[in-house]
């Protein structure tokens, strides 16, 4: 297999509502917060006008992405089985991905994350883990790991105790390891360990601008690039408008964005940014036609509503 997905399963409730809406929530707009009171959770989502449900999550969302490309891919999330953990499993298989896991009847649901879109197509997120965030070593399968030829690891799953076991065991098993820093709030929550991750660990690393910023605490955008150089690793940084730039090695690469995009949804543009990109570097391309993929992929994704092509 070429890539491994490890990640949160979740489905995603995409709808749109108006700045007022975010406001009276006491979200901040472009960024997830986490819900732990299921209760609160279905209280924010009961009077909202669903526009689309999907089988979810940043990683899921990349590794189906590669599966379109015409990659060969597999995914291992931690869903229950009830309807949405039902639909979560066809979803998947629908799209030509393999799935390593059998689900059972668990405590908690299977995860839901409410995106919330704004006139200005940015995307809020609202995330209940549910049965996603309890993944544990037991969940992962060696065998599948030692099978692909990179994994792909996503920030949202990163958390102390089983999460953090159900990690460690994944990069003491794989071949090659890529992982997305996933969102400005689970940097600042993971700061050391993403440090120790990015510093010791990781073999291909994505991040955006704001992420990648806050966690080495830059002051501006040379002292990431210095910071990437002395790394000897990939890094791959997305700068919104200024478009993306990979450091591979040493060397920086830069790409700009594609001009006159109808954009209608921001969701999953960093997660279809790295299907592009992974495409890209599995085939053997270089650098730039790797970013070139990549910009394509979110270009296509940001012009529609939902993650999925």
């Amino acid at each position: 297999m070429k890539i491994l997905g490890i990640g949160n399963a979740i489905v995603d409730v995409i709808c749109k509502v108006n700045d007022n809406f975010i406001d009276q929530n006491n979200l901040t707009k472009s960024t997830m917060k986490l819900f732990f009171d299921e209760k609160e959770f279905k209280n924010l989502i009961t009077n909202l006008k669903i526009e689309k449900t999907v089988s979810g999550g940043s990683v899921a969302n990349s590794i189906v992405g590669l599966s379109q490309l015409g990659d060969k891919v597999g995914f291992i999330g931690k869903v229950s089985d009830d309807e949405f953990g039902s639909k979560y499993e066809e979803g998947l298989k629908k799209e030509n991905v393999e799935y390593f896991y059998s689900k059972k009847k668990e405590e908690l649901p299977t995860g839901t994350c409410l995106i919330l879109v704004t006139p200005d197509s940015e995307r809020t997120m609202c995330t209940f883990l549910g049965t996603a965030g309890k993944i544990n070593e037991n969940d992962i399968s060696s065998d599948a790991i030692k099978k692909s030829e990179i994994i792909f690891l996503e920030g949202y799953l990163w958390d102390e105790g089983d999460p953090k076991r159900a990690f460690d065991k994944a990069i003491n098993n794989a071949n090659k390891i890529a992982m997305s820093l996933s969102d400005l709030f689970c940097v600042d929550r993971h700061k050391p360990h993403f440090l120790n991750l990015v510093k010791n660990k990781l073999d291909i690393i994505f991040a955006n601008e704001q992420e990648i910023t806050s966690l080495i605490n830059a002051k501006n955008f040379d002292e990431v690039i210095h910071f990437s150089k002395q790394l000897n690793k990939l890094m791959i940084v997305t700068r919104g408008e200024k478009g993306a730039v990979a450091i591979d090695d040493g060397e920086v690469i830069e790409r700009g964005i594609q001009k006159n995009l109808k954009v209608i949804d921001l969701t999953g543009a960093g997660d279809l940014f790295a299907a592009g990109f992974l495409h890209g570097y599995i085939n053997k391309l270089p650098t730039h036609d790797c970013l070139e993929k990549g910009t394509e992929m979110s270009s296509k994704v940001i012009q529609q509503i939902g993650a999925r092509l």
